[in-house]
């Protein structure tokens, strides 16, 4: 039982209860404002993956990570936040919609936890945070072929991303098949529901 003020917070792995079901990672802006389009988007995104079955995990701290964190919440589902307290000393806190918050020491393994801990990863809108961990995803997808395993689902939504992400390929001459690009966050839930059924 988790007080919805004071959830959890961790250093070492999650506790076997976030098990039972697969987690989605979803990458996003820190300054969306509650009330705004792109807030309520992202809280719409929280309550497709919670009835969809999946629990979420984010950055953990406002924006589009507490919209996810919400919309999850209050369809019943389950929120994971990993935040770096060390690195943002202003923020004084996760947000209220966690579980468990998963507090690393750095932005790196916060990046790196975030993306091994979990089964998939979504990118909405953001700057240059949320394209680290765009292309820390993309990173560890492409990677996944030199140990033998299957690469963890990588989507990214709206038209930013697909632009960006067809010009890196193009001139980085890289596989295509690492990130799916998608329109909606619809269109991102129906295409997990896919991929981590089979």
């Amino acid at each position: 039982s988790h007080s919805r003020d004071e959830p959890d917070r961790l250093r070492t792995p999650l506790p076997s209860y976030f098990m039972d079901r697969s987690t989605v990672a979803v990458f996003g802006a820190s300054r969306a404002e509650p009330g705004s389009a792109p807030y309520e988007e992202g809280r719409r995104l929280g309550r497709l993956l919670a009835e969809a079955g999946f629990d979420v995990a984010t950055g953990g701290y406002a924006g589009l990570m507490e919209a996810v964190c919400r919309g999850a919440r209050e369809a019943g589902g389950r929120a994971i936040g990993y935040t770096a307290p060390a690195v943002f000393p202003e923020r004084e806190s996760a947000n209220p919609y966690l579980h468990v918050e998963v507090a690393a020491d750095s932005i790196g393994e916060r990046v790196r936890r975030l993306i091994d801990e979990t089964d998939a990863s979504i990118a909405l809108s953001g700057s240059i945070g949320t394209f680290t961990e765009l292309m820390a995803a993309w990173n560890v997808a492409f990677v996944a072929q030199f140990s033998g395993i299957s690469p963890k689902p990588v989507v990214a939504v709206g038209p930013l991303w697909r632009s960006l992400i067809a010009d890196l390929i193009d001139k980085l001459d890289t596989p295509d098949h690492y990130v799916d690009c998608v329109d909606t966050i619809e269109d991102a839930v129906i295409l997990l529901q896919k991929r981590l059924a089979d």
